[in-house]
């Protein structure tokens, strides 16, 4: 179904942290687990911030505006927190932490709606459009994804409207995970793959979680990671997943959902690798919708 992938979506679920000030991406840089040091002009960053045991607070793809505008593009259920939390460890630093979600349109554009230059560009490529910005996504299904964010004023990029559910699903398909309420602080980074998809910087110096991090990389201690799978029934975040053979214990969680085009739910679930081996998951409980996991659209750092 990826011809159904052609247009422009509105987000409104994503909102925009902006960090402005000469200290602005040295501040971002302590703080996130990607490098904000070395950002450039046409590049962006998938970054997450975490707590002291490594574990997602949020999610980000963040870019500069300018040489001292940055702007964070996360989810809106969780922007107050994070925005209070974040703007905790600002103290003496030249930054200055706003939410900007009233000032930016965010949206997303899929297929031939994608500038033809971003259409090829690597994922996290940044491209310019006069007041907007284009970030390149992971495709789907082949499909060339991009965020776009412009001042409000700018108005709507130009394109067919596309259904916000299919922009849903393509998310999904994408296997790029977005820290959600319903997950907060269930994860470390590699829980949902960000290190194989640029979204871990193992060079950088320390950020709140660093060494949880470090160490689940490199001392072979991760035994969960994310997988696209399809359900019949119905399946949203925070959801519990079981395999049929262990009842009792949880073999992980539903990261994020959403209505495939032809039928049926498809989601990113982060499972034991054990569970994911042995087969028959089942979201809810034992007996829940099966789920099936799909092939992930991307290779995994360990197998590249």
């Amino acid at each position: 179904m990826s011809h159904t992938l052609h247009g422009v979506a509105p987000l409104p679920h994503l909102g925009v942290i902006r960090a402005q000030g000469e200290e602005a991406a040295r501040f971002l840089h302590g703080q996130l687990t990607q490098d904000f040091a070395l950002l450039g002009a046409g590049e962006a960053r998938l970054a997450a911030f975490c707590n002291a045991k490594g574990r997602m607070l949020a999610s980000f793809v963040a870019f500069r505006r300018g040489p001292d505008d940055i702007l964070l593009v996360c989810s809106r259920d969780l922007l107050p927190a994070t925005l209070k939390r974040l703007s905790m460890f600002v103290l003496r630093a030249k930054a200055r932490l706003t939410d900007a979600s009233g000032e930016f349109g965010v949206y997303g554009l899929a297929g031939d709606a994608v500038p033809a230059a971003a259409r090829t560009a690597s994922p996290w490529t940044l491209a310019s459009d006069g007041e907007a910005r284009i970030v390149s996504l992971y495709p789907a299904d082949g499909q060339p994804r991009a965020l776009w964010v412009a001042p409000v004023a700018a108005g709507a990029p130009a394109g067919p409207a596309l259904d916000p559910a299919l922009w849903a699903w393509s998310d999904i398909r994408s296997g790029i995970a977005t820290v959600t309420a319903p997950v907060v602080e269930a994860f470390v980074p590699q829980m949902l793959n960000y290190e194989s998809v640029g979204g871990v910087n193992f060079k950088k110096g320390c950020y709140p979680g660093q060494e949880v991090v470090a160490r689940s990389q490199f001392r072979g201690t991760l035994k969960r990671r994310a997988f696209v799978a399809h359900a019949d029934g119905e399946l949203a975040a925070g959801q519990e997943v079981f395999q049929a053979g262990e009842p009792e214990q949880p073999a992980g969680v539903v990261v994020q959902a959403a209505p495939a085009p032809a039928g049926g739910w498809e989601a990113i679930v982060s499972l034991q690798l054990s569970a994911a081996e042995a087969g028959d998951l089942h979201a809810g409980s034992a007996t829940g919708p099966a789920l099936r996991l799909q092939p992930l659209p991307y290779l995994l750092l360990a197998d590249v």
